[in-house]
């Protein structure tokens, strides 16, 4: 949803050129260029460290950014470049896209579990395990979902939850083809060891005869 979209602030750069973006480093920030869409590329700068800690949290490629310039409509972005210094490994310089309403992209989208307490097997001891907390969809630009719900009622100990098993948004789909695994519910430690005690007594059992 928009509410949930993250907000990236940035300036409008007034000069072009090399000469302009050295100076917007020296300044401390970020030189970097807003294209696509109906409207001109539109120079801006983004201050230093708040660019490089988006970077550090990660998917920063993948997350569909609010753009913020003081004078500018807000315009929904995503990264398609990041240029760095390959000596520091710094970001010098950024590459915005403009996205329409309608534009396709990829994106990752947290998964939530519901239902734990309807679950047989977790009732029994059985173990959640979650191998995908987050699963990468295509959706559309203007219709982005919060999240995708995994409704745990009536599982028990060995189910396993599959992407087919889920109910994605209108309009979303997996980037990836084939059935992956979200989560499942396994075994209790104590029911795992009791099976792998039994399963060595079957193999000496065996040995002996």
């Amino acid at each position: 949803m928009a509410g949930q979209i993250p907000d990236l602030h940035a300036e409008a750069r007034t000069g072009t050129g090399k000469g302009a973006a050295r100076q917007a480093r020296r300044a401390g920030m970020v030189p970097g260029i807003v294209y696509g869409g109906e409207a001109d590329p539109l120079p801006i700068n983004i201050p230093f460290n708040k660019l490089l800690k988006k970077l550090k949290e990660g998917r920063f490629l993948s997350t569909l950014f609010n753009l913020k310039v003081e004078g500018q409509e807000d315009v929904r972005v995503i990264c398609r470049n990041v240029q760095r210094d390959v000596v520091k490994d710094l970001p010098t310089h950024i590459d915005l896209l403009r996205l329409r309403r309608t534009s396709k992209i990829n994106l990752f989208i947290n998964v939530d579990f519901i239902n734990e307490e309807e679950a047989p097997g977790i009732k029994k001891g059985g173990v959640l395990t979650v191998v995908r907390p987050e699963v990468e969809l295509n959706v559309t630009a203007g219709d982005i979902p919060e999240s995708i719900t995994v409704d745990l009622a009536g599982m028990n100990v060995g189910d396993i939850v599959h992407i087919s098993d889920v109910t994605l948004p209108a309009g979303a789909k997996p980037t990836i083809d084939r059935d992956f695994v979200i989560a499942n519910i396994s075994a209790p430690s104590s029911l795992r060891s009791a099976g792998d005690d039994e399963d060595e007594a079957d193999a000496e059992t065996a040995a002996e005869e």
